[in-house]
């Protein structure tokens, strides 16, 4: 997704990487966040960010260019994904079964926010970072270079 050239192609990668973490999501037995996840955030706001691509018009030969960052960032990134992977498969929690939320009592949405905001917290985190990471991509590429190099 962050080294596709092409910003159309790119989206449809973070499409992907949603759909995973709806699948995460049903691995953990939230049936509704996948849901949610899968109609929100790869359903409406996947649209929107596609929508202001294909509006803002962004040419191909400025995408082009691959620089030392790319792969200075590309070996950081890979690095943080081996730890982060490690430090995840060595912890306790991850040997414990996720437990299930609890049944809906009336009206009240109580038990439901504590347990999306304690047990379901990392997930949730995880989505709100892959989307603000998306939402900086669209920002970057949407700036427009003038001549001289200076961004309008």
């Amino acid at each position: 997704m962050v080294l596709s050239r092409n910003t159309v192609n790119g989206a449809m990668f973070l499409i992907g990487t949603f759909l995973s973490m709806a699948a995460i999501f049903v691995l953990l037995e939230a049936y509704f966040l996948a849901v949610i996840q899968v109609l929100v955030y790869a359903g409406a706001v996947m649209v929107l960010f596609l929508f202001i691509i294909m509006l803002l018009d962004v040419r191909e030969s400025a995408a082009k260019k691959t620089s030392v960052y790319t792969w200075v960032a590309s070996v950081i990134g890979l690095a943080i994904l081996i730890v982060g992977t490690a430090s995840i498969v060595s912890a306790d929690s991850i040997k414990t079964k996720a437990a299930a939320l609890p049944e809906p009592s009336g009206a009240s949405l109580k038990p439901f926010g504590y347990e999306l905001f304690t047990t379901y917290l990392l997930p949730m985190q995880v989505t709100g970072f892959l989307l603000l990471i998306a939402m900086i991509g669209v920002i970057a590429l949407s700036k427009k270079l003038n001549t001289d190099g200076s961004a309008k």
